[in-house]
């Protein structure tokens, strides 16, 4: 595929709606071997722990439910973390014939995590337009949302031409990025204390 905005936003929103719908995971309509079946999957794991994030804060909850939220979120975290990366070694492929021009700027962000927040900013915009359409709160809260919802609005654009420039500088070879994995370490049963020093 042709990496644009349009189509990544397109796919976003449409997971989006799909997984609202059923308030639970969907299928996945594109090809699996696509880079459009991972944006929509990293879309549904976004989505998931959207909604678990909002559960964990319920005065009500459980001390029992609220541990098995909070490792729910841990998974989801390390699955979203390793897509990311998993889609940055697509694009990276995508341009590894490109010669580097001798001035190129390195770019700190890379293509996947301008993706991710561009992923996670669908959903705010999902739920800041469901806040807009209330019945039950007051004209205050109705214009204040719609506010924030401008701001959004912009901000997906913003974030839009920014992944389009930047994938039409590394096409050229003005940019470059480096994948720097993220080792997360909570989750490593070697790397954190708190697990290794329990199975001494």
């Amino acid at each position: 595929m042709m990496l644009d905005s349009a189509t990544v936003v397109e796919i976003f929103k449409k997971s989006v709606q799909d997984w609202h719908k059923a308030e639970a995971t969907s299928t996945n309509p594109h090809p699996d071997s696509s880079l459009e079946f991972l944006f929509y999957k990293k879309n549904q794991i976004d989505t998931i722990q959207w909604h678990v994030e909002d559960e964990i804060r319920r005065p009500d909850l459980p001390d029992s439910e609220l541990v098995k939220f909070k490792r729910k979120i841990d998974a989801l975290n390390q699955e979203r973390t390793d897509l990311v990366e998993q889609i940055d070694d697509r694009i990276s492929a995508m341009f590894q014939s490109v010669v580097r021009k001798p001035n190129a700027r390195m770019n700190s962000e890379t293509p996947a995590w301008l993706i991710d927040r561009m992923s996670i900013l669908e959903l705010k915009i999902y739920h800041m337009d469901e806040q807009t359409r209330r019945t039950d709160v007051s004209q205050e809260h109705i214009n204040t949302c719609k506010n924030k919802l401008s701001v959004l609005l912009e901000q997906r654009k913003d974030l839009a031409l920014c992944l389009d420039e930047l994938m039409d500088d590394l096409s050229k070879g003005d940019k470059f990025y480096k994948v720097y994995r993220q080792m997360k370490m909570y989750n490593d049963k070697n790397l954190n204390p708190s697990l290794y020093t329990k199975q001494a």
